[in-house]
């Protein structure tokens, strides 16, 4: 790593970035290197709406280091649409899952949670997410049936 000095702060560049307060992040973006950028990269795929993202974010509000604000940016919206997908499809397969655990039709699940086959068979693909409170009564509906 560069040798990069944090100011003020009680962190170090060599502790973990989820250590380090708003100032210290801004010090990479501004100062630091290859090295120290990317460790915030691997917080903020790790955990695209954490505080690590957060701070990056709110430290690039005011501040633009040239072409890392950019790179930072990009980063930050390719693991939050990562994760988004990687939600769906989750989301999806619990879909299909439930499906299968009531032993209903596709058609008659449907009817029984208020829609219609092809757009639970949207949710059961993934193309479209069902609301919370519809997948709720997914559940309800498998144990239901189940029982």
């Amino acid at each position: 790593m560069s040798s990069l000095a944090f100011r003020n702060v009680r962190a170090s560049p060599n502790d973990p970035v989820s250590a380090w307060p708003i100032e210290a992040i801004q010090a990479a973006l501004e100062r630091g290197g290859l090295s120290h950028w990317r460790k915030l990269t691997a917080a903020i795929r790790a955990q695209p709406w954490g505080p690590v993202s957060r701070r990056v974010e709110e430290v690039l509000s005011h501040s633009r280091p040239y072409g890392v604000a950019e790179a930072m940016e990009r980063s930050i919206s390719a693991a939050r649409r990562e994760a988004e997908e990687m939600e769906r499809h989750l989301v999806a397969e619990e879909v299909k899952g439930l499906i299968e655990r009531s032993g209903l039709s596709r058609t008659r699940f449907a009817t029984r949670i208020g829609t219609s086959a092809s757009r639970l068979s949207t949710y059961a693909t993934g193309k479209v997410t069902p609301s919370a409170a519809l997948l709720l009564r997914m559940r309800r509906a498998a144990e239901e049936a189940g029982d």
